[in-house]
């Protein structure tokens, strides 16, 4: 028998018994006694200890052999602090001869471990998740090898699948059942808004319910099967995909490359060597790939060990039997939670869903712009979430506050459920609103219109109150197709629209994608800044047959009626211009046709750009109307991309600066007798809509949600006081008008 085969037979045999510990009818606390003492046996070490997460931030000891068994459950270190809170945060293995003069060791007094130089530690993880660490420790000085290492790293995966499964329940708070503790968690807000309902995931969690193999033979038997499965499963894929749609070959050649991947295959038949089930190997591997995947800074690496990920859980449902359609229903009011999810799939959903939680995306994508357009509370980057969270769990989504609130207890919830009633009591108040103008005690009326995208959005157009719908987002047709759309779908949607506007302006905006929004049979480019580069009206002005086609599509859905379009991201006059001429090229040529022609037509723009402020007066005379994108307009003037979250709160929509040019803008639309609007979240927040109407800007454009609270603002306030104010502000040299704007509105309206 070779040293490899030793050191297998050796890893198979304290499997096999930590399995039979964990068999035995006991106490989480004896069975976690028991591991550390057939590991410690096992591994020929005096000392093995296993460190698990008490809270997201402290380690507790929860058990050892060989260290001062009065320090369990008394010994806490925060992460980072000592060796092992470096291992849990650094998610590394640290392997030394001599731990107190390792950098970063903490002597511990009540463990008795400063007898000890040699230190091996190494995370206890699960799907990238850290749960605590896994420690031995002796005597003699040593570093421990490879072979022990990758031992001590097998352990732990039981370890890990063990703990999911609830295995070490008992007593002491470390012990709690998983998936049981109320939890609080933060994420980015994508889409504002309130919701309280039961958990559905995307993707359900495939549980490995034995980790640990009987016969390796069979392991091996088993594992070799799916992967012939899975690889055949992917060639069919591939053969059945259109050859023309680039971006999803080269997602199907990485899966291909992957399943064939010899690496990938010998490291998960060493874990099944060493003890370990087929689908506790594929979790292993699946668990190394997402640790790498959060340390890799390369954003084509990072999607490939994504494609692992994909792969990795296919192979597991093939392995365990546990498919995505695990039988379960919608619950009544879910909330769905998924890492990341595309347009598509979120539009199949529809409206059945009260709210959504990711745990990757950004505030940019193609989920936020659904999220948005359905009017469906999103938060982003909400760590953890997936890993927690159970179907059927009760959670609340706070997208006012950025918070998660899953399994809360009574406290929570009452107090949750107060904020929801004042929200319906205010509703109702804004619902007695509905047909007054918003006008404010001076006089000055402003214009409330409502962004959307959707068909289904424009029932909200009667119910919110708004006279018309000042942003059609035409992109969302677009991306939910799996090809491009045909003019006649086109027409026929735009119609619908105009249709249900029952007379009512609509502006729609033509294609606007590039950027954070690339249609999924579009190759993107791979641009160092894509928010800067190839999108919007410069894709429509390179490819102007697509262009053309929409705008036949929009003028054949008017049939005689008025019509609006504007022309999105222009940034100097000679894209407008070039814009236009291409429209007039259909309006000519639907005139050839026979086709009736729009009653009217207005050609407006997106001032998303500084540099359109400043154009040459002959734009503002052309340009029928103008309506600003604040969301790209503040980025551009802040220089701070708002899909980063260190950058983007630094800078207030309030800033004096930003204030001063949307000012200078007004002032320049009023010269020149331009309609202007303001469009984007910033207008659906009642003190920076007040700004903007003291301003002089005389329409803003919100989600439906938002007209009730804005013009329930608005009708309370003088508005030539609050310029008065904002003036009086500025001229004191304060970098921001909102603390002083925000205490005379309280001073107002009480």
């Amino acid at each position: 028998m070779t040293v490899a085969q030793a050191s297998e037979s050796e890893s198979r045999k304290l499997l096999v018994a930590l399995r039979d510990a964990m068999a035995e009818d006991s106490a989480g606390q004896a069975r976690l006694d028991k591991i550390v003492r057939l590991t410690a046996q096992s591994m020929g070490t005096e000392v093995c200890s296993i460190y698990l997460f008490r809270d997201a931030d402290t380690l507790e000891l929860c058990a050892t052999e060989g260290l001062n068994p009065e320090a369990v459950h008394q010994t806490r270190m925060r992460v980072g602090e000592g060796l092992v809170g470096r291992v849990a945060r650094r998610n590394r293995v640290i392997n030394t001869a001599d731990a107190p003069g390792s950098k970063g060791f903490r002597y511990m007094a009540e463990t008795g471990e400063e007898i000890y130089s040699s230190f091996l530690g190494l995370p206890i993880q699960r799907l990238g998740e850290t749960l605590g660490v896994l420690v031995v420790q002796s005597k003699e000085a040593r570093e421990y090898s490879e072979d022990e290492i990758y031992a001590l790293e097998v352990v732990a995966m039981v370890l890990a699948e063990m703990t999911e499964l609830g295995a070490f329940v008992g007593e002491g708070d470390a012990l709690a059942a998983p998936h049981q503790r109320p939890m609080t968690l933060t994420g980015t807000v994508a889409q504002e808004g309130v919701a309280q309902g039961q958990v559905w995931l995307h993707e359900p969690r495939v549980v490995v319910t034995t980790p640990v193999g009987d016969d390796p033979d069979i392991e091996l038997e088993r594992m070799n099967t799916a992967l012939e499965q899975l690889r055949v499963g992917v060639d069919k894929m591939l053969a059945g995909a259109r050859t023309g749609d680039k971006d999803q070959l080269e997602i199907l050649e990485a899966y291909r490359m992957f399943a064939n991947s010899k690496g990938w295959r010998r490291r998960m038949e060493e874990d099944i060597a060493r003890g370990l089930s087929a689908e506790a190997a594929v979790e292993k591997e699946q668990s190394a790939a997402r640790v790498r995947m959060e340390q890799v800074g390369d954003a084509y690496l990072r999607e490939r060990l994504h494609d692992l990920d994909d792969l990795s859980n296919k192979l597991l449902r093939l392995l365990t039997g546990q498919g995505s359609d695990t039988g379960a229903e919608l619950p009544d009011e879910p909330i769905l939670v998924a890492r990341n999810i595309g347009p598509g799939e979120l539009l199949d959903y529809g409206r059945s869903l009260k709210g959504i939680i990711l745990s990757e995306g950004s505030v940019g994508s193609h989920a936020a712009i659904v999220a948005r357009a359905l009017a469906i509370p999103l938060l982003i980057n909400v760590g953890k979430i997936e890993t927690e969270a159970l179907n059927g769990d009760p959670i609340m989504v706070d997208g006012d506050q950025g918070l998660v609130h899953l399994r809360p207890d009574d406290s929570v919830k009452t107090a949750f459920q107060d904020k929801i009633a004042m929200q319906r009591q205010a509703a109702s108040r804004y619902a007695d609103l509905r047909d007054l103008p918003a006008t404010g005690t001076c006089g000055t009326t402003v214009s409330l219109h409502m962004n959307a995208g959707l068909l289904a959005d424009l029932p909200s157009l009667d119910g919110s109150g708004a006279e018309g719908v000042g942003l059609f987002r035409t992109e969302l047709q677009f991306l939910q197709a799996s090809s491009m759309p045909k003019r006649a779908e086109l027409s026929a949607q735009y119609e619908r629209v105009m249709n249900a506007a029952h007379g009512k302006r609509v502006a729609f905006r033509t294609l606007d994608i590039g950027s954070d929004k690339v249609l999924p049979y579009m190759k993107p480019e791979d641009e160092p800044n894509p928010a800067m580069g190839w999108r919007a009206i410069r894709v429509g002005l390179d490819k102007p047959g697509v262009l053309r086609m929409q705008l036949q599509a929009m003028m054949r859905a008017s049939n005689g009626r008025p019509l609006t379009v504007m022309f999105p991201f222009v940034a100097q006059l000679h894209e407008f211009n070039a814009a236009k001429e291409q429209l007039d090229k259909v309006l000519m040529r639907e005139e050839r046709l026979g086709h009736a022609l729009p009653s009217k037509i207005e050609i407006g723009a997106m001032l998303e750009t500084p540099s359109l402020a400043f154009a040459p007066k002959q734009f503002f005379d052309d340009v029928d109307f103008l309506s600003i994108g604040g969301n790209d307009l503040k980025q551009f003037f802040f220089a701070a991309d708002r899909e980063n979250e260190r950058v983007r709160k630094r800078y207030d929509t309030l800033n004096t600066s930003f204030m001063n040019f949307l000012e200078m803008i007004v002032g320049r639309c009023q010269e020149s007798g331009t309609a202007l609007s303001f469009c984007g979240e910033d207008a659906g927040r009642p003190i920076e809509a007040a700004c903007f109407a003291a301003l002089g800007m005389p329409s803003l454009s919100m989600r439906p949600a938002s007209i009730g609270p804005v013009k329930h603002m608005l009708r309370r306030l003088n508005l030539v006081e609050l310029k008065d104010l904002i003036d009086d502000t500025r001229n004191g040299g304060a970098q921001s008008i909102r603390q002083d704007v925000t205490a005379w509105i309280k001073d107002q309206i009480g």
